[in-house]
């Protein structure tokens, strides 16, 4: 990896490689990078996945095995913008496969316990809509949804 630039590191209990493969499966522009195995007793069995390198969706990441000290919360999230409903769709089924959790407006958290943000840009037309009144069915309408529901967004939008 180029040393400019950002990367996040991503902290897990024993899941970097599992999390990498399973990230890079769901985002075009994703690949798997560099994998680093202990050869320190101190840092755990000889052989097992220290760190991982990968990109998802042309962001550089790296997973650290770093041990169940610290674990991800809200305070954090990925958003994923989406052209359409099937993006959408993709995206968040994806994203909760192998027992991810389901939040509110568009929020989940994936199996591994990081948060996303799975928005359709057609959302933040409405919610940002120079019309009070429509921005605020739309805002109304998004508070009540799971997966946001694109449809239901322009019905509320309309006033219908």
């Amino acid at each position: 990896m180029a040393a400019e630039g950002f990367t996040t590191c991503l902290w897990f209990d024993g899941q970097a490689e599992e999390a990498a493969n399973h990230y890079v499966s769901i985002f075009k522009n994703s690949r798997l990078g560099k994998v680093q195995r202990t050869t320190d007793a101190h840092a755990g069995p000889a052989g097992a996945v220290l760190t991982v390198e990968f990109e998802a969706n042309g962001q550089r990441f790296l997973g650290l095995n770093g041990g169940p000290q610290f674990t991800f919360n809200e305070a954090v999230s990925f958003m994923v913008f989406c052209e359409d409903q099937e993006e959408v769709d993709h995206y968040w089924n994806r994203l909760l496969e192998g027992g991810g959790q389901e939040s509110q407006c568009g929020w989940l958290k994936d199996k591994f316990g990081v948060s996303w943000q799975v928005i359709p840009t057609a959302l933040l037309e409405m919610v940002n809509d120079p019309d009070p009144e429509k921005a605020t069915r739309a805002t109304q309408a998004m508070f009540s949804m799971r997966k946001i529901d694109i449809a239901e967004m322009r019905k509320a939008h309309a006033g219908g």
